[in-house]
């Protein structure tokens, strides 16, 4: 009988440390609900349960552990309107984190991490809108950049906007009153209880980093752009190929005109030499016929029955006995007297 009591005492006793022991994982935190109700310290701060093995009363207390890590948020491509009206889709993603578990929890509904992106999202669309419509299209691209992203950073966390975010986080400082572990288990300094409930500080949610992955313009707008580019890069085209046919044309007619003033060079130069050789020509003529006439006129005579009397020759002449141009058939004895 005693045997079997003490058996019994033991099972109780190791179902009641099964349910009042608990152990939290790496990167995890817990916090301890009591009838529903988050358990606090006597400054009523929640408190907080870092990684290891912990005790709890059983069946009255509840542990709810969530994931302390950083987490990382892809957004949908969404469009937004810069200070120009002109529309971008912007791909971005977020980091986040949480920085108070008891305000997480609450405004979760126990915990749920899609629930805090959500709100995430939410907040998060209507900031980065606010901010992109302060800024045109070339500051977003290139230098106003990673301000912006500061900018919707720090907006975010303390709810406010722009050069606001930043002055405001600055007085926060001056509010850190007292200190806690943070999510990584090192200690930090704690905003005081007057927080913006417009800040993801109200949801307990702290936003590490928001980064944008791509800026491209809508698809009608895009496509007006290209067809505009298209455009100009024919004009261009266009151009250049005029100016490649009036300097072909110019190339042309330049040696056009080469050709004409080298042929009409030529033709002078060659008329020169044919004068200059007949007028050599008739200056010898002349000397011969200077020299002994009679011998040139029996050359040319000569000549002039070799041309007129050829073989293939079917022309018939009608001559007078007694014209000049047969006197050297008809008197032969004048041989003798031009050789004289």
């Amino acid at each position: 009988m005693i045997r079997n009591v003490f058996s019994f005492i033991i099972c109780i006793i190791v179902v009641v440390l099964f349910f009042s022991l608990f152990t939290i994982e790496e990167g995890h935190k817990g916090i301890i609900l009591r009838f529903g109700k988050v358990l606090r310290d006597m400054d009523n701060n929640p408190l907080i349960y870092n990684p290891g093995l912990h005790i709890k009363i059983p069946f009255i207390e509840t542990i709810k552990i969530l994931d302390s890590r950083i987490q990382t948020m892809d957004n949908q491509a969404d469009r937004f309107v810069t200070m120009e009206k002109k529309d971008l889709i912007i791909d971005s993603y977020i980091k986040w984190r949480i920085s108070d578990l008891s305000r997480y929890y609450l405004a979760t509904g126990g915990g749920d991490i899609s629930q805090a992106e959500v709100l995430i999202k939410r907040k998060f669309s209507d900031r980065l809108r606010s901010e992109l419509g302060r800024l045109n299209v070339q500051g977003i691209v290139t230098d106003s950049r990673n301000r912006l992203m500061t900018d919707v950073r720090a907006s975010l966390n303390n709810g406010t906007s722009g050069e606001e975010a930043l002055t405001s986080f600055s007085k926060n400082i001056k509010n850190f009153n007292s200190e806690k572990y943070d999510i990584s288990g090192q200690k930090r300094y704690r905003i005081s209880d007057s927080v913006n409930p417009n800040s993801m500080a109200a949801l307990g949610i702290e936003i590490v980093d928001v980064r944008i992955k791509q800026i491209n313009l809508p698809t009608e707008v895009s496509d007006a752009i290209y067809q505009r580019m298209r455009a100009e890069r024919d004009a261009v085209a266009r151009r250049h190929r005029s100016q490649g046919r009036e300097e072909a044309e110019k190339l042309r007619a330049t040696a056009d005109y080469e050709v004409t003033r080298t042929l009409a060079e030529a033709k002078r130069q060659s008329l020169i030499v044919r004068g200059e050789a007949d007028a050599e020509t008739a200056k010898l003529y002349a000397t011969t016929f200077n020299e002994d006439p009679s011998f040139y006129s029996l050359i040319r005579t000569l000549r002039a029955y070799e041309n007129s009397f050829k073989k293939n020759n079917n022309d018939l002449m009608v001559l007078s006995t007694e014209t000049d141009f047969l006197r050297f058939m008809q008197s032969p004895q004048i041989l003798p007297s031009i050789n004289n």
